[in-house]
């Protein structure tokens, strides 16, 4: 049997944000999408660095803190006003890369810079999937 994905067209707006040092990139997200109202947006692009990061990694339930200076070599994900879900790579002073769910509870070390995209048509919401318990996407037309 072959599933078909779920699909949902939708312009894009583009917001850019500049983290400064010592701000949580998850939290500052969450709360941003919260303040504004968001109600479906993702990450385009981000470069920045930290100075501790917050990481959950593949099937793993509790969060590793890593200390030390990290270029963000990549952030992605979701996020609205109703929750996010973002994974972000980094790596140390020898070019090692790592990566996982960026959790709460990292800080960023000089800047972030972050571009958004904005989907003013649509709406991003969570809920329960019993394929394996989690809540998972759940992408709905914006009726406004």
């Amino acid at each position: 049997m072959h599933l078909q994905p779920e699909v949902m067209l939708s312009s894009m707006q583009a917001i850019t944000l500049r983290l400064l040092p010592g701000q949580d990139p998850k939290a500052t997200l969450d709360a941003f999408a919260k303040d504004e109202h968001i109600k479906a947006a993702c990450i385009i692009t981000c470069v920045g660095s930290l100075r501790q990061a917050a990481i959950r990694f593949a099937n793993l339930a509790e969060i590793e803190i890593l200390e030390g200076k990290f270029e963000i070599v990549s952030l992605t994900g979701t996020l609205a006003e109703t929750g996010s879900h973002l994974h972000i790579c980094i790596s140390d002073s020898t070019g090692k890369t790592i990566g996982g769910h960026l959790k709460e509870g990292s800080i960023i070390f000089t800047t972030a810079e972050i571009v958004l995209g904005l989907l003013p048509d649509v709406l991003f919401e969570r809920e329960i999937d019993p394929t394996y318990g989690f809540e998972e996407l759940v992408v709905r037309k914006l009726v406004s």
